[in-house]
C-alpha cells in the first residue's frame, strides 16, 4: 500500500481527491493538511470518507522532513505549491510530488501529467505537473488534428462556478450568476498560456462562468490544411482515442450533464463548415473538479507509482 500526503485539502478538488483515495485499493491517506481547517474532520469537506476520526492536520512547510509518504499532492493556490514542492523535494529527495497548481506547468524538469500524451513518462517521473481543468479539455480536443492546423484555435469555454474556488468572488457569487453568463479574462488565460506552451502554437481561448456547479464545455474552432468531412473526422478521433480509458468519441454534440461526476472527456459534435470544408468546429465536455484534476491526478499517481491506471478513477 502506497501512502499519498496531501496539502491543501479543504478546497473543491482536494475533497474530490479525498473521495477517491477513500476507495483506492492501493493507496492510503498518510496526512491531509489546512491551515483554515485544522482538526476539522475530514468529512466535513467528503462525506464519503470512512473513517470519522480523521482530522485535518497543521503542517507547516518546514516540518515535512518529519512526515513520509510515498508521493504528496500539493493542492494548494498558484504561487504557494513552489516554496512546498522544494521543500518536500529536500526532506525526500525520491519521492512522487504532484502539483495541482499552475507552479510547474512550464518547467521543463517537471513531466506534464496529460495521460493520453506522455504515459510513458509519467511511469518515470517523480515530479508531475497536473494539467489545468480547461487546458485539459483543449488540448485533448486538439491532439487528433495537430500536425493539420491553420492559424490559432479558437476556443468558446463554458465553466461551472466551481472551478472558481472556495473563496468568495464574483464568479462565484450564486447572486451574480442567476441567470446569468460571465465572461472574464479574455485574452492571457494561463490555461490558454498552457496550451500555447504544450502544444507548441498559440490557442485563442475565451473562458466563462455559468451558474451550474461543475463541468466544463468547449466549442473548439479549428482551420486545416486540406478539406474534411465529418465521418473522416469521426473516424479521426475513434482512431486516436480507441485505448484511452478516460476519452470517448461520439457524433453528436456532448453536453455538461453527461460528464459531470465522472473522470471522462467525452469529444463530438463535429461539424463542417459547408462554405469551407476545411473549418471545423468540435465540442469537448469534461467534470472540472475529476478529470480536470482529482481523478487526473490519481491518473498520474497510479502511473507514477507502477499502480493500475485505472484504480481509484472507476468505480
Amino acid at each position: 500500500m502506497k501512502r499519498v500526503a496531501l496539502i491543501g485539502g479543504r478546497g473543491y478538488t482536494g475533497a474530490e481527491l479525498l473521495g477517491l483515495l477513500a476507495r483506492h485499493t492501493g493507496l492510503e491517506l498518510a496526512l491531509a493538511s489546512s491551515g483554515s481547517q485544522a482538526g476539522a474532520p475530514l468529512q466535513t469537506v467528503c462525506p464519503d470518507w470512512p473513517n470519522a476520526e480523521d482530522c485535518f492536520i497543521e503542517l507547516e512547510q518546514a516540518a515535512v522532513a518529519s512526515r513520509d509518504a510515498d508521493a504528496w499532492v500539493l493542492a494548494v493556490p498558484n504561487d504557494v505549491a513552489r516554496g512546498w514542492a522544494a521543500s518536500i523535494r529536500a526532506a525526500h529527495p525520491q519521492a512522487l510530488i504532484l502539483d495541482l497548481s499552475a507552479d510547474h506547468r512550464f518547467d521543463p524538469a517537471w513531466t506534464y501529467g496529460l495521460p493520453e500524451r506522455f504515459r510513458a513518462e509519467l511511469r518515470e517521473t517523480i515530479q508531475i505537473a497536473n494539467p489545468g481543468c480547461y487546458a485539459t479539455g483543449m488540448q485533448l480536443g486538439l491532439l487528433p488534428l495537430i500536425d493539420e492546423l491553420v492559424g490559432p484555435p479558437s476556443i468558446f469555454g463554458v465553466s461551472g462556478f466551481s472551478g472558481a474556488g472556495r473563496k468568495p468572488s464574483a464568479n462565484n457569487d450564486p447572486q451574480r450568476l442567476k441567470d446569468n453568463l460571465l465572461p472574464y479574462k479574455l485574452s492571457g488565460h494561463v490555461h490558454e498560456k498552457e496550451v500555447s506552451h504544450q502544444l507548441a502554437g498559440e490557442v485563442r481561448f475565451m473562458p466563462h462562468v455559468a451558474a451550474f456547479f461543475r463541468g466544463i464545455s468547449l466549442t473548439v474552432s479549428v482551420q486545416l490544411r486540406s478539406p474534411v468531412d465529418v465521418a473522416s473526422l469521426l473516424a479521426r478521433y475513434l482512431r486516436y482515442y480507441e485505448n484511452e480509458p478516460c476519452v470517448r468519441v461520439q457524433e453528436a454534440i456532448p453536453e455538461v450533464r453527461e460528464v459531470q461526476n465522472t473522470p471522462g472527456c467525452l469529444i463530438g459534435g463535429f461539424t463542417v463548415d459547408e462554405r469551407d470544408a476545411r473549418h471545423v468546429t468540435l465540442v469537448v465536455v469534461l467534470d472540472n473538479l475529476l478529470k480536470g484534476a482529482a481523478s487526473q491526478a490519481v491518473q498520474n499517481i497510479n502511473l507514477a507509482l507502477g499502480l493500475d491506471e485505472r484504480e481509484g478513477v472507476f468505480e
